[in-house]
C-alpha cells in the first residue's frame, strides 16, 4: 500500500461522505458536497502524479483508479438528474454514464485480445475530465434554479458530453479492426 493508492481508496471512501452531504436539510449542503467532490477530484490528479513522480504505479492502483474515478462521477450526475430533472442535465450525463460502460467494455474485450493498447487513454480524454469535473463543482455547489453558474455548469457539462462522444467514436474506430473480423480473424 503506497500514498497513490491510499488515495485513491479515499476517492472510494468519500463517496457515501458526499452522498450524505448532499441530501442534508440545509442551504449550505450545496456548497459542502461541491466540496467533498473537488477535493476528491483533486485526489483523482494527485495520485496519479504521485504514482508516475515516485514511480509508485501498482496493478491494484491501475484497477482501482478508473473504477473510483467513475464511481464518483456516476453519483454526482445521477444525483444532479433528480435534483435538476431537466433535458439539460439528464441527456449530458446519460450519455457520459453510457459512454464510460461502452468503452470500459471495449477496453475489457480489448484486453483478452491482447490489444489494449489501441484504446489507450488520449489528451482528448483530459479535456473531457477537465469540462466535466469543473461542471460537476459548479453545479453541485448550487442549488437548482437558472442563474450564471448553473447555466455555466450546464454549458460546461454540455462541452463534456459532446468530447465524451468523440472520444467515444475514435476509441471505436481504433477497435474497429478488431470488432470487424470474424472468430477466425477474417
Amino acid at each position: 500500500m503506497n500514498i497513490p493508492n491510499l488515495l485513491t481508496i479515499l476517492r472510494v471512501l468519500l463517496i457515501p461522505v458526499f452522498i450524505g452531504l448532499f441530501y442534508l436539510p440545509f442551504d449550505w449542503r450545496y456548497w459542502a458536497a461541491s466540496g467533498v467532490f473537488a477535493l476528491a477530484s483533486a485526489t483523482d490528479w494527485l495520485d496519479g502524479y504521485l504514482a508516475r513522480r515516485l514511480g509508485q504505479s501498482t496493478p491494484f492502483g491501475a484497477f482501482l483508479d478508473p473504477v473510483a474515478d467513475k464511481l464518483i462521477v456516476a453519483v454526482a450526475l445521477v444525483l444532479l438528474v433528480e435534483e435538476h430533472g431537466n433535458l439539460w442535465l439528464t441527456l449530458p450525463a446519460m450519455i457520459i454514464i453510457g459512454r464510460e460502460i461502452v468503452v470500459s467494455a471495449l477496453r475489457e474485450w480489448m484486453a483478452e485480445l491482447g490489444a489494449r493498447a489501441h484504446v489507450a487513454v488520449s489528451n482528448l480524454g483530459k479535456w473531457k475530465t477537465t469540462a466535466q469535473m469543473v461542471a460537476l463543482v459548479i453545479l453541485l455547489g448550487n442549488p437548482p434554479r437558472m442563474d450564471f453558474w448553473v447555466g455555466l455548469g450546464y454549458g460546461l457539462l454540455i462541452v463534456a458530453a459532446g468530447l465524451t462522444l468523440w472520444s467515444m467514436v475514435q476509441y471505436l474506430r481504433a477497435a474497429w479492426p478488431h470488432l470487424s473480423t470474424g472468430a477466425n480473424g477474417k
